[in-house]
């Protein structure tokens, strides 16, 4: 896995909702607990705050890894790179750490965005480029078009939905998969077989679906206002999974439980 999701990268704190004193408490909190790696997006409106927030948080700007994402509405070759210019500066950096395409356009076409994406690389705005929402054969075409490596594949991964042609997609082109909505905005706690398993390694259930899409190869995202499931959600390295218990929680892949369904999100393509 890229250097950038290793460590302390590996787990990420997504900003996605938060505004204001709300987002400004939620980092900084972040921040004590450990969390270096910050992920946020044009489309959340809440970059300025963020970048406000890490720039005042005492850690070096060389500690932290910070992703941004470009909006569809911005993904075209008249807006590209004032967008991410804009990003930057909203974000108080010179460069992001990882520059990522939040969708693919509506038609499916990934050429033209996918070389933005790497003018953004290539000239300096970006110093890793990415993906987000991106199926297996996206993958498979962005890989093709573009000349460095694409460091990530953010998309929904829980243990309530079968994600396996995406981790096959990743092992083939060798782009990582990262989670958001990792515990399924809180659906898996209706499932009592986490806590269950969480039992025997004196963890919560949250703890145990975080540490099975580790141990599936997925770097992680997640969110909370609450400075204690912000702790937990980061203490999910001081155990491991049994073969047994991750085949238990990968039968629960079969309840097929997807968040962002095209109802929902209508520029989503149509999923693996």
């Amino acid at each position: 896995m890229n250097i950038l999701f290793q460590k302390t990268h590996q787990r990420g704190f997504g900003t996605f909702p938060l505004r204001g004193d709300v987002l400004e408490s939620a980092l900084h909190a972040a921040i004590q607990t450990g969390y270096r790696a910050f992920d946020t997006a044009q489309w959340y409106g809440n970059e300025a705050e963020t970048g406000a927030a890490l720039r005042t948080c005492g850690i070096a700007r060389d500690q932290l890894c910070i992703t941004t994402k470009v909006s569809p509405s911005n993904a075209v070759s008249e807006k590209f790179m004032a967008s991410v210019v804009q990003s930057l500066k909203d974000l108080q950096v010179q460069a992001v750490d990882v520059l990522l395409l939040h969708w693919p356009p509506a038609d499916g076409n990934i050429a033209q965005p996918m070389r933005l994406l790497q003018q953004a690389h290539d000239t300096g705005l970006a110093r890793s480029i990415g993906v987000s929402n991106f199926t297996a054969q996206m993958m498979r075409d962005a890989r093709a078009i573009v000349s460095v490596p694409l460091v990530i594949n953010q998309v929904e991964f829980h243990p309530l939905l079968n994600q396996n042609k995406l981790l096959a997609a990743a092992a083939e082109t060798g782009i990582p998969l990262a989670s958001y909505c990792s515990v399924a905005r809180g659906e898996v706690f209706k499932y009592p077989i986490f806590a269950e398993i969480g039992a025997g390694y004196r963890k919560s259930a949250a703890q145990v679906v975080l540490r099975w899409i580790l141990q599936k190869g997925v770097a992680l995202n997640t969110m909370s206002t609450k400075a204690e499931n912000i702790s937990a959600n980061f203490d999910v390295m001081d155990f491991t999974l049994s073969s047994i218990d991750m085949a238990r929680i990968e039968q629960m892949t079969a309840v097929g439980y997807r968040i962002v369904t095209r109802d929902k999100v209508t520029i989503a393509p149509d999923w693996d």
